[in-house]
């Protein structure tokens, strides 16, 4: 086989799950017969463009920054085509509306396969933005390929007008490599203990994470057991506000904000527990990941949650919006240590069985071969065999 050149391409908003997703996809690429370039858009001084410094790079696997003037800039398409001519990239796989309208419109210019993973949409947004995400949203029916993260944003295509042809569902996956690494370095006593009380959430403060329901319901958990603390990780445009509804509760004292953390992972290793209260997911890193790392999670029951929690056995879930369950569900696990250990191996099991990035990693290069025209791995050997 040739090898292939693919160029990722990602507007940063942050360093969230978009974009440790494509992280984990070209950590697990097979760089033998992969090589996966990086674009990134250089929209303002305080744009964290961290995706873009943990990328894996060699000789061969490079960075491209585009500079953009303010939140778009159409001129960033001629120079994601200079990239794409200038590099022999084969194919440009997208990250979101704003990469999904610009690199579909490079794509077309140059000649070259364009793919798009939809990581998800965001409600209660602004007027313009809404339109931009229309747009993008509209664009996806041009693409060679659509590959949304869950079943649910399969549904979407459908809403979106995508040609059934053009979609194709590979399931999400975590990046076990770095999770068993991280694990692998942590001294035993800083590994989370059974003296641990602490109620975890990793991800971005927006409107669909719906982390006042957290609050509210870690305070209700407080009252019966005030040696409990709420750690949240992350930053986003509802922090300000969080933080006033945390500092104007009975638990103030115990909720801390701690920010983006690159040590994350050891943080997450001390959690108790992991709670999601998300009104919209694809299929959620920040969940796998604490799945993977032995720490039981709690969430309400939503799409794309539910492909990844099975209540009783490998986590459980309340009713969206009933934050007297959810709060339950925190009292089941941490008063029973046998549930706990039941739930954090369950899950560990899934993950590895199920969704794995090694094994994402494999699919997409199967599909950017096959989109190309050239021969899967999985061909050849079936070719050799007969």
């Amino acid at each position: 086989m040739s090898t292939l050149r693919v160029l990722q391409f990602i507007t940063p908003a942050g360093f969230y799950g978009a974009e440790r997703w494509v992280l984990a996809l070209a950590n697990n690429m097979n760089r033998d017969s992969v090589i996966c370039d990086l674009a990134v858009t250089r929209e303002s001084p305080e744009q964290d463009l961290s995706v873009a410094e943990y990328y894996p790079r060699s000789e061969d696997q490079q960075i491209h920054y585009l500079d953009m003037r303010g939140r778009f800039d159409i001129r960033v398409v001629k120079r994601l085509c200079d990239v794409i001519r200038n590099n022999g990239i084969d194919v440009i796989h997208t990250h979101g509306y704003k990469s999904d309208i610009l690199g579909l419109l490079a794509a077309k210019r140059t000649g070259i396969v364009c793919v798009s993973t939809p990581h998800g949409f965001s409600g209660n947004v602004s007027f313009k933005l809404a339109t931009f995400i229309r747009m993008g949203t509209h664009m996806l029916r041009y693409f060679d390929r659509v590959v949304p993260l869950s079943e649910e944003l399969m549904e979407d295509m459908k809403r979106f007008k995508v040609p059934a042809h053009k979609t194709v569902f590979i399931r999400n996956g975590v990046d076990l490599t770095e999770i068993d690494a991280v694990m692998k370095k942590l001294p035993p006593d800083q590994k989370a203990d059974s003296d641990s009380r602490v109620i975890g959430f990793i991800g971005q403060m927006i409107p669909r994470k719906n982390i006042a329901d957290l609050i509210d319901a870690f305070d209700r958990l407080y009252k019966q057991n005030p040696d409990l603390r709420l750690q949240l990780l992350g930053d986003g445009s509802q922090r300000s506000e969080l933080e006033s509804q945390a500092a104007e509760s009975g638990c103030a004292n115990a909720v801390e904000f701690l920010g983006f953390r690159s040590d994350r992972l050891e943080l997450l290793s001390r959690f108790s527990l992991f709670v999601m209260t998300s009104s919209l997911e694809g299929i959620p890193r920040c969940m796998m990941e604490a799945m993977a790392v032995g720490v039981p999670v709690v969430a309400y029951d939503i799409p794309g949650v539910d492909q990844l929690v099975e209540h009783g056995k490998t986590g459980m879930l309340a009713p969206f919006g009933d934050k007297a369950a959810l709060a339950e569900c925190c009292n089941q696990v941490l008063g029973d240590p046998a549930l706990a250990d039941r739930l954090s191996h369950n899950a560990r099991e899934l993950v590895n069985a199920r969704f794995s990035a090694a094994r994402m990693a494999d699919e997409y290069e199967s599909l950017f071969r096959k989109l190309v025209g050239e021969p899967t791995a999985a061909s050849l050997k079936k070719k050799e065999a007969s």
